[in-house]
């Protein structure tokens, strides 16, 4: 009886050995973690852009140039963004002050138009690749080459645009504002007194992160 009770227990044990790695496989593995995106604090943007030019007086045509900016994220939907531009050729003669009008060269030169602006911005994913933000902006206008008193204006205005994610750090955008400053209404008449003039500007480029 007892020598049947340890064969018994002897012949048990080995079964319980082999049946452990089986158990252990019929155990699921735990699903990877998928690696989740870096987090960029920095955006710098760089790209081509447009500009009206509604404070010179009988302009038909805009200015094309370059806009760039500097942004600064904190979290996931709010940054702080400086933002610049450059316009300096027209879309088309022939404006008031344009080097040829009608053909015949203009005594106050070739207008341009320089931006500095800084601001608030919001953003948020809209669909897979697809961002879209807004923007709030205020800083300084300068028209030169149109005789303009004054020539430097305090500037504010906003608008938005949307991205299209390339990869991590590279993006497309476009977007687009409303500027509006004060500069005189008729300056070849010497009307001193500054008027509010509002240009849209438009601007398609690349986004970079870091």
């Amino acid at each position: 009886m007892k020598l049947n009770s340890l064969l018994s227990i002897l012949a048990a044990v080995p079964a319980l050995l082999l049946s452990l790695p089986a158990t252990s496989q019929a155990v699921p593995e735990r699903s990877k973690t998928e690696r989740a995106e870096p987090v960029y604090k920095w955006e710098a943007y760089a790209g081509y852009g447009y500009t009206s030019l509604n404070q010179i007086d009988q302009s038909r045509h805009g200015l094309q140039g370059v806009n760039f900016s500097l942004t600064r994220d904190f979290g996931k939907y709010f940054g702080l963004t400086g933002d610049g531009g450059f316009y300096s050729v027209p879309t088309s003669c022939c404006n008031p002050g344009d080097p040829y009008t009608n053909g015949i060269p203009a005594a106050d030169g070739h207008p341009t138009v320089d931006v500095a602006l800084a601001g608030p911005v919001l953003h948020a994913n809209l669909y897979e690749a697809v961002d879209i933000f807004i923007h709030a902006l205020a800083g300084v206008e300068h028209t030169g080459g149109a005789s303009l008193i004054p020539d430097w204006s305090f500037a504010w205005g906003g608008g938005g645009g949307l991205e299209y994610k390339l990869k991590p750090r590279f993006s497309i955008r476009v977007s687009g504002d409303d500027i509006a400053a004060s500069f005189v209404a008729d300056p070849n008449h010497q009307r001193l007194s500054p008027h509010l003039h509002a240009n849209p500007r438009a601007t398609i480029g690349i986004v970079y992160r870091f």
